[in-house]
Parts: structure tokens; sequence; C-alpha cells
């Protein structure tokens, strides 16, 4: 390890000499420091935590249960920061090829003016908004048919495509406790970015996933869902 160190330490070296021009004898830390470059151990370090994790949270198995090779790297990275124990936002690769419901996007001349535009909005109406401020990531829906509003907090950790998403999912949670008899359920939302990841037959993410299903369950209940930016999800 200390012979790896020192080989790296070298090289870094090199490196600092050729980018800040200094003499031979200038300390390696120092122009380190001065060219905001972290030592090469230490980024090394990192990316295997990195990997480690990932494959951890991918549930592969030799990382299930890290006690000895290369998987003693997750459990030494788990004592310290208990933030580690938890899974990332991956997952292997899932097919949604007949989803039951359907994605719609319009641009808000279309959803006005445009021939695509629908005369009415029937059934179950559900608006959802999600935003990440300095207190943390936070997500608002409104029931217009049923007049119900709510205002969910998702911690500092949630992205603000993960709130749109997790937006999205309580409006189907929201609606499977609803004792309405609507033929339609519309979900509107203003994120493309989710839409399009619903809208894939592809995902790697968990939260997209459950949402997915989510939604199959409740068209399968009802006629339609349909969801759409700046126009809805049926």
């Amino acid at each position: 390890m200390a012979s790896a160190k020192k080989k790296l330490s070298k090289v870094q070296r090199l490196v600092c000499l050729g980018i800040t021009g200094a003499i031979r004898t200038t300390p390696t830390g120092a122009m380190e420091a001065l060219i905001g470059l972290p030592p090469l151990e230490l980024v090394i370090q990192g990316e295997v935590r990195s990997a480690a994790h990932h494959l951890w949270s991918l549930g592969c198995p030799s990382y299930l249960h890290p006690q000895q090779g290369h998987s003693c790297i997750l459990t030494r990275l788990q004592k310290p920061g208990p933030i580690f124990n938890v899974r990332v936002h991956i997952m292997k690769p899932v097919f949604n090829l007949e989803p039951k419901y359907r994605v719609t996007m319009l641009t808000r001349d279309e959803w006005t003016r445009g021939p695509g535009a629908p005369l009415m909005v029937k059934g179950l109406v559900w608006c959802m908004d999600g935003s990440r401020t300095a207190e943390g990531t936070a997500v608002g829906v409104y029931g217009q048919s049923v007049n119900r509003k709510l205002s969910i907090p998702l911690g500092k950790h949630a992205t603000v495509f993960q709130a749109k998403v997790y937006g999205i999912l309580d409006c189907t949670e929201e609606t499977a406790t609803q004792d309405h008899p609507e033929k339609y359920v519309n979900i509107c939302s203003v994120s493309q970015a989710a839409l399009k990841a619903l809208q894939a037959a592809k995902t790697t993410s968990p939260l997209v996933r459950q949402c997915q299903q989510a939604l199959d369950d409740i068209s399968a209940q009802h006629a339609g869902g349909y969801i759409g930016s700046l126009g809805m999800l049926k």
C-alpha cells in the first residue's frame, strides 16, 4: 500500500510541476493546494467506494455479505457514514413494453389552441409539482375533482426529478383511496423529464418503476390514465 501511494504521488508531482512551472524542490502538497488537485490516492479511494456502494445497491452477490476480499471496502465505508447504508437510486434494467396508461406531452400553444387539445377533461383531475430549496425537497399535490391538497416533504437528499415522479406516484395512491366511480384519471405535470421516464420502455430507477406499476394498477381499475406536460397523464 505504501509503495502504491508513493508511485501515485510521483505521478501527481509530475503533473503539478508541469501545470505550475514550479522549481523541483517545491513540496507536492503545496502545489496540489495551489491548483486545487486532490491527492490521487484519495481520488482512487473515492471511486472504489462509489463502485462498491453501487454494486451493493444492485444486489451483487459478492457484496451482500461484505466480510472478505474487495467487499470489505463496503464495511469500512458504512461504519463511519450511516448515509452509505441507504441504497442508491438505481436497479437492474426493467422493461415496460405495454403500459396501460397514456402519456401526452403538448406545448402550451398546442394545449390551448392546437388541434390536439382536448375539448374538456373528464374524470378525476390531479395536478402536482415538486421543488428543491436550501431547506430540502418537497412535492405538492392538488386534487381538483376531490378538492384535496397535500404538501409532502422529502428531506434534503431527494432530487427535483425524484420529487416530480413521487408527486405522480402520490396522485395514483390518492386515486386508489378515493371512492369515486369516474371512468378516467388525469394527472397533470409540468416535468417532461418525469413524463419521458414514465413513458420509456426501459428504466433503471426503482422509483420510476414503482410509479409505472401504480399507474398500470389504476388504469386497470379505471378506463384510462392520462399524463402530460401542460397536458395530462392518462
